[in-house]
């Protein structure tokens, strides 16, 4: 079955996560910086986000509260730090798509961003069209 990419995806600061999105049918782009993120915001089509709340270049949030302020209608997932109440609270009042921990599970990462997207899971379509053998 071919499955062409109609999504594409920005990925910045989530290099861990990057494993877990590979079945998917998305163009994903990874980056490390905001600045970078920004400028491929403004030179390709994206049409999600997926972004670390602290980036070295953009800290505390701040490239996920400029996208959502130039482009709230932007589903974004925010990455953030475990056990960081405060980076939580701040992520769900952008507005943001969904807020998921650093150390959650490639598999509820996965579940996530395809829930974001409106993808179906390609472990789950694997799932679904197995055959028992009776």
């Amino acid at each position: 079955m071919l499955i062409v990419a109609k999504t594409n995806v920005l990925a910045i600061g989530v290099h861990s996560k990057i494993e877990a999105l590979k079945e998917l049918p998305i163009r994903l782009i990874c980056l490390s910086q905001g600045s970078q993120a920004a400028r491929s915001l403004k030179n390709e089509s994206i049409h999600s986000v997926i972004s670390h709340w602290h980036l070295k270049d953009m800290p505390d949030g701040a490239f996920l509260k400029g996208l959502k302020s130039i482009r709230p209608d932007m589903p974004a997932i925010a990455v953030i730090e475990s056990d960081n109440p405060q980076q939580e609270i701040q992520a769900r009042s952008l507005g943001v798509a969904a807020v998921v921990t650093d150390d959650c599970s490639e598999d509820h990462f996965r579940q996530i961003v395809c829930g974001v997207l409106g993808l179906r899971n390609a472990a789950v379509l694997e799932d679904l069209y197995a055959v028992k053998e009776l």
